[in-house]
């Protein structure tokens, strides 16, 4: 598997983002998703990175920059054919790595709070992350969970 830097202007990355969305509305309120769309995405401080095998998509992660020491992790997704072969494991590493590189001292994510999103959470939890009031523009929600690593 190799992790690339993107464009996002790939037909089956523009899906796998698309499905993203949509994934969200199923298991929670508009005025509590905060994924971020396409446009969103291709901001200058955002780097968004795809995860390939060959051709095939196999996930995708991105990096925003808070502030010179703090970064958030955004739209971790997996393409359905590989779910649980260790893809999202892959892009959070590739992006715990590059915010160990760009010096951050904090890297911070914001997840859903429902039983959808036990995976993710526990796959946060085992790289180090813990619970963490809300960051940047965020607000208490019962609908979603903060979780950061130092």
């Amino acid at each position: 598997m190799i992790i690339v830097k993107d464009d996002l202007s790939r037909r089956e990355v523009i899906d796998l983002v698309n499905e993203h969305l949509q994934g969200m509305t199923l298991h929670s309120p508009p005025k509590s998703i905060h994924a971020l769309k396409l446009d969103e995405l291709r901001k200058p401080e955002i780097t968004f990175w795809t995860a390939w095998e060959g051709n095939e998509l196999a996930g995708c992660g991105a990096l925003k920059e808070l502030n010179p020491l703090h970064g958030e992790i955004k739209s971790m997704r997996t393409s359905s054919a590989y779910l649980r072969k260790g893809t999202a494991r892959k892009i959070l590493t590739h992006i715990l790595e590059e915010a160990r590189h760009r010096g951050y001292s904090r890297l911070s994510l914001e997840t859903g709070s429902q039983d959808a999103f036990i995976p993710a959470r526990r796959l946060y939890e085992s790289a180090g992350f813990q619970y963490c009031s809300p960051f940047a523009d965020y607000i208490e929600d019962p609908n979603s969970v903060f979780m950061t690593k130092e």
